[in-house]
């Protein structure tokens, strides 16, 4: 026979009470270390925190009641803190500059790999507790508006300074209010698919980077090496394709010799990787296939970091995006590419600049009004040899009012208010058509009568503007209207003056510098550093940050 057991509600009642008053007296010791921690003017594990004022005005305003702990613990939000920090190194920063050090330190089984956190002193509580709440701060920062300042370390950044309001109390708020930490953090990312693709990327790479077994040690090449000959840097470049999967194991007779199977299998990896698929081992080749795991890491994040800088932007909108580091150029609409060419670039004396301006109309049989420095250094030693090189070279003087002036009757080299420009034609510099979109670094799009260079595999090679393949199409596809046919577009193309056509709307154009991004398949794509900016960058995106470095 079963007997029921009744407690009285007395006792019932007494239990509530004490735990209760159990916890309550624990979170009231958390909250006077707090409060006490944060008192005095920056102390404690806040000695050297950029965000110090703000963190002591989080906790008056709620109490100094704690956010990322719960009964002497990491809470589930606390948790999701420290996995946020973890994996900030799929944005390509580096958790340690998020206090991951200092945190570890106070786990109780500091030699695994899930970390926990027990049996902790009032002390390590409160450091646990404000460590993450810095971290907080520090990385919203850095996913929001990036750890580098472009201003200070890139001259040829030229887009403006990305605008906020984000208030970052305001959102730690959220998150004590029970917002997912994850999901807070990533309304800061770049509202740019390409980042999302970017991270996704990342994350295989570190997946990848796990299975290296390979060493790196740069494989030297100068010049070419062709199918067929001999070199000290096939056994290593061999490998090497074989661990991008591209080349399958197999025995070979001569380990030196560039045979036809690492042929093929070398043909594959240009053309995944935006290379003209010849089969040729030059210095582009080895450049790529000396880069490890941890160099592509590098690389991608340099490029996620170029990302946060971007100012707010709709990248859905009509746009003419191009990426110098790639040389080309995309049409887009709707986040659709409607139209790609090959493009020149500046050369590496006269960079092309990154910046956004809106093209408004274009030219066609246009002058090549030629810049002062070109006249300078280039021209004018022409003319000096020889008389007759401006006839030659289809060019003419003309004056400040733009009427034309005798060549002969002007010193070019003494007389100011004179400019040289060069008439419409085949052997127009700009070509036959050019695409304004007014800007302060005078940078445009335009043809070429040179267009055997759109052959070459790097293509920096202009004095800074974006000279463009099949320009005809591109004009067809911005006029946007059926009277523009084939034919009228070639007639104005090939005048003795030239035409300004304004565009019905403005289109946005972007040009950038990224020597990685993901598509839409998660594919990586990475291009050769042809600037050198990366190093720069790189450099100041693994330097330690000095927000708790002495605390």
């Amino acid at each position: 026979m079963n007997k029921k057991i009744i407690v009285p509600i007395s006792a019932v009642l007494l239990l509530a009470v004490g735990l209760i008053w159990f916890f309550n007296q624990r979170r009231s010791d958390l909250t006077d270390e707090l409060q006490a921690n944060l008192s005095g003017e920056k102390t404690g594990v806040l000695a050297n925190s950029n965000y110090s004022e703000e963190i002591q005005s989080f906790y008056a305003g709620r109490e100094y009641m704690e956010v990322w702990l719960f009964n002497g613990t990491l809470s589930k939000t606390g948790k999701e803190m420290l996995a946020q920090i973890e994996n900030s190194k799929y944005d390509g920063l580096q958790p340690e500059d998020y206090n991951l050090a200092k945190i570890y330190e106070l786990s109780s089984n500091q030699e695994k790999e899930n970390k926990k956190f027990r049996n902790l002193s009032s002390e390590e509580k409160v450091n646990l507790e404000l460590l993450l709440t810095d971290s907080f701060f520090n990385l919203a920062h850095d996913l929001e508006k990036g750890k580098v300042n472009p201003s200070s370390l890139d001259p040829n950044w030229k887009f403006e300074e990305k605008e906020t309001d984000v208030n970052y109390t305001e959102l730690l708020e959220k998150v004590a209010n029970g917002s997912s930490v994850e999901r807070t953090l990533a309304s800061l990312y770049p509202n740019s698919d390409l980042y999302a693709h970017g991270r996704e990327a990342i994350k295989e790479l570190y997946k990848i980077q796990k299975n290296d077994t390979l060493t790196w040690d740069f494989a030297k090449v100068d010049g070419a090496i062709k199918v067929g000959e001999k070199h000290e840097a096939i056994p290593a470049l061999r490998k090497r394709l074989t661990f991008w999967d591209v080349l399958k194991p197999y025995e070979t007779a001569d380990p030196s010799l560039f045979d036809s199977t690492m042929f093929a299998g070398l043909q594959k990896y240009q053309e995944s990787n935006g290379m003209n698929p010849d089969g040729v081992i030059g210095s582009l080749v080895a450049e790529s296939l000396n880069n490890s795991p941890q160099n592509l890491i590098d690389i991608a994040s340099i490029n996620m970091e170029r990302l946060r800088w971007m100012p707010k932007m709709d990248w859905n909108q009509e746009m003419v995006l191009v990426n110098i580091a790639n040389y080309q150029l995309d049409y887009m609409n709707n986040s659709d590419t409607a139209f790609t060419a090959k493009v020149i670039v500046g050369k590496e004396y006269n960079e092309s600049p990154t910046f956004t301006a809106p093209m408004s109309y274009i030219v066609f049989s246009p002058y090549w009004n030629i810049p002062e420095s070109i006249t300078n250094d280039e021209i004018i030693p022409s003319v000096q040899k020889n008389p007759n090189y401006l006839s030659q070279k289809n060019m003419e003087v003309v004056d400040g009012s733009g009427e034309v002036v005798k060549a002969s009757q002007v010193n070019l080299s003494k007389e100011t208010g004179y400019r040289v420009r060069q008439k419409p034609g085949g052997d127009n510099s700009l070509g036959l058509v050019k695409f304004m979109f007014p800007n302060d670094y005078n940078i445009y799009i335009h043809d070429t009568p040179a267009r055997s260079l759109f052959d070459r595999e790097t293509r920096a090679l202009s004095h800074g503007c974006i000279r463009i393949q099949n320009p005809d199409q591109f004009a067809k596809i911005l006029l946007n209207d059926k009277s523009w046919d084939d034919e009228k577009i070639q007639k104005a193309m090939n005048q003795t003056n030239e035409e300004v056509v304004k565009l019905d709307r403005e289109i946005p154009v972007v040009l950038v510098y990224m020597t990685f991004w993901a598509d839409k398949k998660g594919k990586a794509n990475f291009r050769s550093d042809v600037y050198e900016r990366d190093q720069s960058l790189l450099k100041a995106l693994r330097s330690k940050k000095s927000s708790l470095d002495q605390a």
